[in-house]
């Protein structure tokens, strides 16, 4: 389809003046006055995509033109090889070289390019329909901080054939979708869509790192974790247009990426609730080999209680990493601060947790002695384990939690030291 071109007038800096014509659509919600004269920013990660960037950039230069939106576009290139930057830029995008391969890259220096007030991002393989730019930036003009497409049937969106591997459509944006939902409570049905919508002032506080696949959901992620308005909007996706190479996402190395990086933001998921689980199982070992309880025939003895003692030593180990992994997310600026974790720090200070270490080494030591008594008492020579053993091992666990509890107050004490 041709675009006509006599309704789009190029002016300075590559920013396009356009008219609503009479007898379109409803007009789009009144534009609150900003600073800028930009309001929309539309960027195109483009990497080698000679076949499709053209149509991309026409089409969202139709969109804008049907909507009266001022705005520009802007295709951040990757270094393609192919002439892609020469036909974005003929047809009327502002092209950016970007030297940092990696799709984060890409878009952070589009983004951090972008004059509007806005920013509509979108893959330039004509799988999305950037004639839906209107209808991202209805919800950012109502105030929402992000706008996120959902191609996915659980949102409303819908995938024609050919249009996304079985395995992505079933398995891949499904599982990190529901990951995402549960880890961080983002109100979104399809994490991996590419085509979103956002403000400025948003990106710039999310503070984005990511320079891969996962740019995608570190923005959700961190989006979610600030609380920003969010809102979902249900997209087409289209069969890729390119036919010269085949599509640049990896199944299995962005898909470990992906989950990698869910783990490594919420220490909730990844080390306390695993931590806390396994001391619940410890100390259920522990009260029934202590008393050498028989459940159903089965008797508990110490060998249960030496398990059951790992169980907690490592389910402690876990939640002190969830401390410490939470408290060096909010001094990096990774996390936002938390009032359930100023609180507990508050109440638990490094002077009462000395203390209470001090407590229970000194516990642990008092029960090993008397096994050590135990043993004097017979010449030294040999012991009733399953007895000796209900003193050894609870004794060696409370020294190992006491002194592990020293080493964590310190560590965590140094970890705050930034944010002072």
């Amino acid at each position: 389809m041709n675009w006509p071109a006599s309704k789009v007038r190029p002016v300075a800096n590559n920013l396009l003046t356009l008219s609503l014509p009479s007898d379109q659509a409803a007009p789009l919600p009144p534009v609150q006055p900003v600073a800028t004269a930009v309001e929309l920013t539309v960027v195109m990660p483009c990497l080698d995509e000679a076949d499709t960037v053209e149509i991309c950039v026409s089409k969202a230069r139709a969109a804008m033109q049907a909507h009266g939106i001022e705005g520009e576009i802007v295709v951040a290139d990757n270094g393609s090889t192919d002439g892609s930057r020469e036909i974005a830029e003929r047809a009327g995008a502002r092209v950016l070289p970007v030297a940092a391969r990696g799709y984060g890259n890409a878009l952070m220096a589009g983004i951090n390019a972008a004059r509007g007030r806005f920013v509509i991002m979108g893959d330039s393989d004509d799988s999305y329909d950037f004639g839906d730019i209107p209808r991202f930036l209805h919800r950012l003009r109502e105030g929402f901080d992000l706008v996120q497409g959902c191609r996915l049937p659980a949102g409303g969106g819908r995938v024609l054939p050919g249009a996304m591997p079985w395995s992505h459509r079933w398995i891949g944006n499904p599982l990190f979708s529901i990951l995402v939902r549960t880890f961080f409570n983002a109100p979104i049905h399809d994490a991996y869509c590419g085509l979103r919508g956002f403000s400025k002032d948003l990106y710039t506080r999310l503070n984005l790192r990511c320079t891969g696949m996962e740019f995608a959901i570190e923005m959700l992620v961190k989006a979610s974790l600030m609380n920003a308005r969010t809102a979902e909007v249900p997209i087409t996706l289209h069969p890729d247009g390119r036919v010269s190479h085949p599509p640049h996402l990896r199944t299995y190395r962005d898909g470990w990426r992906t989950l990698r990086f869910l783990l490594m933001y919420s220490p909730r998921w990844l080390f306390l609730l695993p931590g806390m689980l396994m001391i619940l199982v410890g100390s259920l070992g522990y009260a029934v080999a202590l008393p050498g309880a028989r459940i159903l025939g089965v008797r508990f003895d110490a060998h249960t209680l030496l398990v059951a003692s790992l169980c907690v030593l490592l389910g402690y180990q876990s939640v002190l990493f969830a401390l410490f992994t939470k408290t060096f997310a909010i001094s990096e600026g990774l996390h936002p601060g938390s009032p359930r974790l100023e609180a507990l720090f508050r109440c638990v200070t490094l002077e009462r947790g000395l203390i209470a270490a001090a407590l229970l080494m000194t516990a642990g030591v008092a029960l090993i002695a008397g096994a050590a008594d135990q043993w004097r008492v017979r010449g030294f020579g040999d012991l009733d384990y399953a007895a000796t053993m209900r003193w050894v091992i609870p004794g060696v666990t409370a020294t190992a939690l006491g002194f592990q509890t020293i080493l964590a107050g310190f560590f965590i004490s140094i970890l705050r030291m930034a944010r002072r």
